[in-house]
């Protein structure tokens, strides 16, 4: 019997990565460097692990496998297979990533045998002054991005935002990119750990070695179209979900609440994660769901309420499914 799953922690160190993550899912404080917390993984060998009920132990690829259609939804099972075909996490940039590109569908099968990765950002927090990369702020060529790979200047052909919490952007394969020093994000992507870095700055790895470049492969994936605005503007409406991006691959919308909501969405045909931001909320009858951590209801249960929980009596989560009736 499927229902709401919430799952184990799963941090990982870079080099990076600052010391939020664990402050806001209420761990102890450390001084290791933790760049991401993956929420919701089906990442050969990174899996997320069920941590309720009587499913605790069990990662996502087994469930995906025994459940199908009723973990994923039947639509997605038919578009994706029936692997896990979303990705979400956490990511705290005490300093800045490198510059990078992710390949499409097309590519990424081609050359490693795996999904693209189109991506998007909702920022949850940003120190001041923090900025972010995504696109290109002016018309370059193949040749001048490989000379300013070369010589350290690409981050002056790119363009820079500078953002505040609520901020989101949305990624597609393609376009080059960068999170910047001070910023916790939410990502969700395609289920895809291929990255093609482009420049680190001349910074070393955990291992005190540089970090491997990737300037060739990135360069005939790179989209170099100047585009007006890369950033999303999107509604906020209490107590409605609000869309902020959607996609082939996936579907984000945010929710800030202030009562309790039901959410019917069995006609999506999906699977539905739920990411909260701020605040604490039950899901359904039986999940408590606090700041920092996230819940996967799957395609079967696709029917709930969200009930807002806490001092505050309010809650901020992403509402993130595939919308099979556009896509």
């Amino acid at each position: 019997m499927l229902y709401p799953l919430l799952f184990e922690t799963s941090l990982f160190p870079i080099v990076w990565g600052g010391t939020r993550l664990r402050q806001m899912k209420g761990m102890p404080p450390s001084n290791e460097p933790i760049g991401e917390s993956w929420e919701v993984s089906a990442v050969p060998g990174k899996e997320s692990v069920v941590l309720n009920g009587e499913l605790a132990g069990r990662n996502l690829r087994e469930l995906c496998a025994e459940y199908g259609a009723d973990l994923l939804g039947k639509a997605v099972q038919e578009k994706f297979g029936s692997e896990f075909p979303m990705l979400v996490k956490f990511i705290d940039a005490e300093s800045d990533l490198s510059i990078q590109v992710h390949p499409d569908d097309a590519v990424a099968m081609q050359r490693h045998g795996s999904m693209g990765k189109t991506e998007m950002w909702y920022v949850v927090d940003a120190k001041p002054g923090t900025y972010l990369y995504a696109g290109f702020a002016k018309s370059i060529t193949s040749e001048e991005y490989r000379r300013r790979v070369e010589d350290g200047t690409i981050c002056e052909v790119l363009a820079k935002h500078p953002i505040r919490m609520g901020d989101a952007f949305f990624i597609p394969a393609g376009r080059v990119h960068a999170i910047c020093g001070g910023a916790l994000i939410a990502e969700v992507q395609q289920s895809s750990d291929i990255t093609y870095r482009i420049y680190d700055y001349g910074r070393m790895g955990m291992d005190g070695k540089p970090r491997e470049l990737h300037t060739e492969l990135a360069a005939d994936v790179l989209d170099y179209t100047v585009h007006k605005e890369y950033s999303i503007s999107y509604p906020m409406v209490l107590n409605k979900s609000n869309l902020v991006c959607e996609c082939e691959f996936f579907t984000v919308r945010m929710q800030r609440l202030n009562t309790a909501v039901a959410r019917d969405l069995k006609h999506k045909d999906s699977f539905v994660v739920y990411v909260c931001m701020r605040g604490e909320c039950m899901i359904g009858d039986s999940v408590h769901m606090k700041q920092g951590f996230s819940c996967l209801v799957p395609a079967a249960c696709a029917d709930i309420e969200i009930t807002p929980m806490g001092e505050k009596g309010m809650v901020e989560l992403l509402e993130v499914f595939v919308d099979n009736e556009k896509f």
